[in-house]
């Protein structure tokens, strides 16, 4: 074995771990310290030769940042801070914001631990946040940096992950029950909703459901989309067999309270301790609707599917009861996009006034524990912002670099307190830039949805509080009458949109009345009204700077790696201008400050 450089006597444990390719080459290990703002890496690639590892903006390498490090064949390392500047050149930093832990190499992989803090004070480094990551790794086969003809990889993560299964509470007896469709063929068809009515376990006493996972037919991964199980009442007369959820009968859109939902992207999600999903009492739903979307775009044929949901349950009880509450805007018939839109957003408002009345005896205070936001694919960003008293409270969900093959039920550092009386606002960031028709909101994927899902306990009688703005207003304000929201609606196709047109209905859709639909898990629903506040975005925390600056290296000495070699110059050097020697291994002149502190302490 080579052994490089280590730095510290021991690196803390890693709690959470991935593959970050399909063939299981490249293995992540990360932790992060939220008092010192640190996170700590541990990468291990299948290979001997170099190895990269960092974060870009939407897969590109123009603005990623990430470092590359190795062992040398004579035993010495090479570890170094790098940015992209363009799709062809990737330039070391002058500034070296990661420290390296340890990079050790044996037969066959290469395993490199360092750090860096949240937010840095480079402006070449991307912020690590509470956002979906966009990760850039790859891999050479041997030293020779030869960036661009690597093995580059790119990954969507969500990396603020505040606790992991082995600390949480498992049961020790527990059972196993699975909802799933059996051998439903899929339709050729770009956008399936296939619900079924099922039963959930039968059991004596009451059980927590304290756990949940998807099954997802090998080779349908990338045909179903979501999988949501809703609670049915018990008085609700449920229709046999399998059939399109939103289709001719509409009694296969019956039950509305959602008990588990999965999303593309998503795995499996452990309850906290406090709190689980209550069956066996006659409180408690007894059957669930199974509602599986499948987008089928390739309309591939002959596909068979038994996928569902696997529920993990206890007669260990758990302190409280848990619900989950659908948040946003109402899907249809009222949400558009204007077409060629770089950027618009969408608001639905939940009003809890309500609540109370409809519950049929005071709420208690909700305790969100955790969240589950959906867009389709034009949607940027998602954010929950909690209000109270007309006051802004907190942002309690959000995620400003939304990546639809990515959605997951995601935990809270700190649970949230949500008081009846407060209101709720779910703000989506949509682009439809390339898009030359209106996007409505609708069940396809094509269409669009601005949605969070907000995990809680106690639980409650309320399924869903829901908003959408008088499309009246907003037709009026874009020039066009319109006597009630069906002619709204239709006012909107007449419009002719440019920037002016697009800028004026997103303002409109902000300053509308909202009316707020309220529905509980008996379906009984009432409108209330509402509307949208103003968003106080948070100062985001002072960067840290731990870097270790090269001395007396000049951004005209800075090694700078280009795919293919243009005419060099004093400030834009190719490879080959910096390392005339093709033969022997390329060492960038930024490496030679850390090759010196591994000598010396080797």
């Amino acid at each position: 074995m080579q052994n490089g450089q280590r730095s510290h006597s021991t690196i803390p444990p890693l709690r959470f771990s991935v593959f970050l390719d399909p063939t299981h080459q490249i293995y992540l290990r990360w932790d992060h310290d939220e008092e010192s703002s640190l996170m700590t890496f541990d990468l291990q690639a299948q290979s001997t030769g170099w190895v990269a590892f960092g974060f870009t903006n939407h897969g590109e390498i123009t603005g990623a940042d990430f470092v590359i490090g190795g062992v040398l064949p004579d035993g010495n390392i090479y570890f170094s801070d790098w940015h992209g500047v363009n799709e062809e050149t990737i330039l070391e930093d002058e500034s070296q914001d990661y420290e390296l832990l340890s990079l050790t190499q044996d037969d066959t992989s290469t395993t490199m631990t360092f750090r860096r803090h949240f937010r840095t004070c480079d402006k070449h480094d991307l912020d690590i946040t509470s956002d979906t990551l966009r990760l850039i790794t790859g891999y050479g086969t041997d030293d020779t940096i030869d960036f661009f003809k690597g093995k580059i990889i790119h990954k969507s993560l969500f990396m603020m992950v505040f606790s992991n299964e082995d600390e949480l509470h498992s049961p020790s007896v527990y059972h196993v029950y699975d909802l799933k469709l059996n051998d439903f063929p899929i339709p050729v068809d770009d956008t399936t909703y296939a619900c079924t009515f099922l039963p959930l376990p039968i059991v004596k006493q009451k059980h927590h459901i304290y756990k949940f996972e998807a099954m997802i037919t090998p080779r349908n991964e990338t045909i179903v989309h979501h999988i949501l199980v809703y609670g049915c009442g018990n008085a609700s007369v449920l229709p046999s067999g399998v059939s399109d959820c939103y289709g001719g009968d509409p009694d296969f859109a019956l039950c509305s309270q959602i008990v588990v939902g999965w999303a593309v992207g998503g795995g499996s999600y452990m309850f906290p301790d406090e709190t689980g999903i209550s069956i066996g009492t006659p409180l408690d739903a007894q059957w669930v609707r199974l509602e599986i979307h499948y987008s089928n775009f390739n309309l591939i044929p002959d596909l068979i599917d038994n996928s569902g949901i696997r529920l993990y349950y206890t007669p260990e009880l758990r302190p409280y009861d848990m619900g989950v509450l659908q948040t946003g805007l109402f899907t249809f018939p009222i949400h558009f996009i204007p077409p060629g839109a770089e950027s618009f957003m969408s608001y639905g408002v939940c009003n809890t006034s309500l609540f109370d009345e409809m519950n049929g005896t005071p709420v208690p205070d909700m305790h969100v524990f955790g969240y589950l936001l959906h867009t389709h694919l034009a949607g940027l960003g998602v954010r929950g912002v909690q209000y109270r008293n007309g006051e802004q409270v907190t942002i309690i969900c959000e995620d400003n670099q939304y990546d639809f093959n990515l959605q997951e039920t995601r935990g809270m550092k700190k649970e949230v307190v949500f008081k009846p009386g407060d209101e709720f606002l779910v703000e989506c960031h949509y682009q439809t830039k390339y898009r030359t028709e209106l996007t409505f909101g609708g069940p396809s994927t094509l269409n669009e949805m601005c949605l969070a899902f907000l995990f809680y306990y106690p639980r409650n009688n309320i399924s869903s509080c829901m908003g959408y703005p008088d499309i009246q207003y907003v037709a009026h304000q874009l020039g066009q009458e319109a006597a009630d929201a069906m002619e709204g609606m239709m006012a909107i196709n007449l419009v002719e949109w440019d920037n002016e047109t697009i800028k004026t209905a997103e303002k409109a859709c902000k300053e509308a009345d909202q009316i707020v639909m309220i529905k509980t898990i008996d379906e009984l629903l009432r409108n209330e009204t509402g509307f949208v506040r103003d968003i106080v975005d948070a100062e985001p925390p002072p960067c840290k700077d731990i870097s270790t600056s090269m001395p007396g290296l000049q951004p005209e000495g800075q090694a700078k790696y280009q795919a293919a070699p243009p005419t060099v110059t004093s400030k834009a050097l190719s490879t080959k201008g910096i390392f005339p020697f093709p033969a022997l291994l390329f060492i960038p002149l930024g490496f030679t400050w850390l090759l010196a502190s591994s000598q010396s302490r080797l």
